[in-house]
């Protein structure tokens, strides 16, 4: 298996705490990889790792196969990265931060920039000062300037920290374009694991600096199962009438009032009319979807069900 990110061990450690406890993360050539984890569980702390803006404690980083050193110029520059909130020299332009980013990168194609401040939708914003930028325009033009040279890795942290939500969409839109048209693979991390699960393949669970699982989104899903949970007025009516009426065996009882039925071959208003059919009130009645942030909450909480 070919990873284009792999860690071994990596441990960072400030004034003899450690931030990063021996984390093992493997991310694979092409896929959109998503950090999960609270506010100050590390995921930060780790991206500076891999980006070079800070050097770990102990253990390895290997990035394109190779061991990331601080010598590493010709590896990092094929990687386009925001870490927390992207600075800028607030007196010049967009394009004129953009120009100086790529001069510093060695590249010079004014073409390239337009495109990057298209897709972001700044291409009307390119001579204005960044000073007048809201924080939502400053997190675009972060994104233009990682993206400018289509390297074969971005790593965002929190890229739509600031934005609304049509300016989220158009991100998740524009990483999903460039995943799919550019093969450019994606580490994205987020404490907003509603927004992560509509695009992630994979993801990894960070928790109090230690990296706890790492799962495709395929196998959450095969994992957990969705479920109609009932409410009714008579449980063991309602139990008989289910299998016998409608055949339903995989269901379960809970805390002697609920009803959860595993078996989703009748939709809530066919079960409903059956019951009703047969003098039986329903109190309440829900399909209950398991998220990403459901996993995620149990995850963190010992792996163990959450009801």
């Amino acid at each position: 298996m070919e990873y284009i990110i792999q860690t071994n061990n990596l441990t960072k450690k400030v004034k003899g705490k450690e931030l990063v406890s021996n984390i093992n993360i493997h991310i694979k050539k092409g896929e959109i990889y998503g950090f999960l984890g609270q506010n100050g569980a590390g995921k930060t702390t780790i991206l500076k790792m891999l980006t070079g803006l800070t050097s770990p404690t102990t253990g390895e980083i290997l990035l394109f196969q190779d061991r990331l050193t601080n010598k590493s110029r010709s590896a990092l520059i094929r990687v386009g990265s925001i870490i927390e909130y992207p600075v800028f020299f607030e007196h010049l332009t967009a394009m004129e931060n953009l120009k100086l980013h790529c001069e510093y990168l060695g590249y010079y194609d004014e073409n390239d920039m337009k495109q990057a401040l298209q897709l972001v939708k700044l291409q009307d914003a390119e001579g204005e000062i960044v000073k007048n930028f809201s924080l939502g325009m400053k997190q675009r033009l972060g994104i233009a300037r990682a993206i400018i040279t289509k390297p074969e890795v971005i790593i965002l942290d929190e890229p739509t920290n600031g934005l609304d939500p049509i300016g989220i969409k158009d991100i998740r839109q524009l990483i999903r374009m460039l995943n799919k048209e550019y093969g450019i693979t994606f580490l994205l991390s987020s404490h907003i694991l509603g927004e992560l699960e509509q695009i992630v393949d994979r993801v990894g669970i960070i928790h109090h600096g230690k990296l706890l699982k790492e799962v495709t989104l395929a196998e959450i899903r095969k994992e957990r199962s969705d479920y109609i949970e009932i409410v009714p007025s008579d449980i063991r009516k309602s139990v008989y009438l289910l299998e016998n009426e409608l055949h339903i065996m995989n269901m379960k009882i809970i805390d002697d009032h609920k009803i959860r039925i595993y078996d989703l071959s009748y939709t809530q208003s066919e079960i409903a009319k059956m019951l009703m059919m047969h003098d039986v009130g329903i109190e309440e009645m829900q399909k209950h979807s398991h998220s990403l942030e459901d996993y995620f909450y149990e995850q963190i909480n010992g792996g163990g069900q959450l009801d």
